[in-house]
């Protein structure tokens, strides 16, 4: 457990570093390409957690989301130690530690970047301050810092004889993500592309103790 429990803390570390530099350094909107690279750049951005800004139900929806995120986080935290517990695939464990990781990074800002924060604003020439006295939300109310954006293709058209979308520009890759995000979405891909590692066909047969009991217990149960 220990060596997952380094993975995450490690993530986290990195995670936090680039958000609060991040966000005491640039203007909400303000953006810089990465060695010079104008499809490489980081853009300071911030959203109310949910996938590509995607917001719904003002502050109760706000509420609910972290509320729900923590909830969710310990289950992923007991997912991980439950697995450890049963020896399971070690590329699988490490999946579900960059996904608690990511899933916590991003939890922290939204339950405590409104308290510990001020709001960054490029109107009045104001960064944002860590440890703010006029701090920009309460508790479960902060906002999600993302930065890195890699518009690969620019102003890219759609053929015409695409239907609906035929002859629409468009750009790709166009979300604005965080270390929080990268390491979820990594851990996400690696139960997808090595699925039959990280679950091999041996983990859900009927073969240990445990599963022998569970099976005579339905048998009496149902016949």
């Amino acid at each position: 457990m220990k060596k997952y429990i380094a993975v995450i803390f490690i993530i986290l570390l990195i995670d936090q570093i680039s958000k609060i530099y991040v966000k005491t350094h640039f203007f909400l909107g303000e953006d810089l390409p990465i060695l010079g690279l104008d499809w490489a750049r980081i853009q300071f951005v911030e959203n109310n957690g949910m996938a590509w800004g995607t917001e719904f139900g003002g502050k109760t929806g706000k509420l609910f989301l972290t509320l729900f995120r923590l909830v969710a986080i310990f289950g992923i935290g007991y997912w991980l130690w439950s697995s450890v517990k049963k020896h399971a695939p070690k590329l699988l464990l490490f999946a579900i530690a960059l996904i608690f990781a990511g899933a916590m990074g991003n939890i922290i800002d939204s339950v405590f970047y409104g308290l510990l924060f001020d709001a960054s604003d490029p109107r009045t020439g104001n960064l944002a301050v860590l440890f703010a006295e006029n701090n920009y939300e309460g508790l479960f109310y902060g906002k999600v810092v993302d930065m890195f954006y890699f518009p690969i293709i620019k102003n890219g058209m759609f053929p015409t004889w695409i239907p609906f979308v035929g002859g629409d520009t468009f750009t790709f890759f166009n979300a604005i993500f965080n270390v929080a995000d990268f390491a979820i979405s990594c851990g996400v891909g690696i139960l997808i592309v090595f699925n039959k590692r990280v679950f091999p066909k041996e983990e859900w047969e009927n073969t240990s103790e445990e599963r022998a009991a569970d099976k005579s217990l339905l048998q009496k149960l149902f016949g």
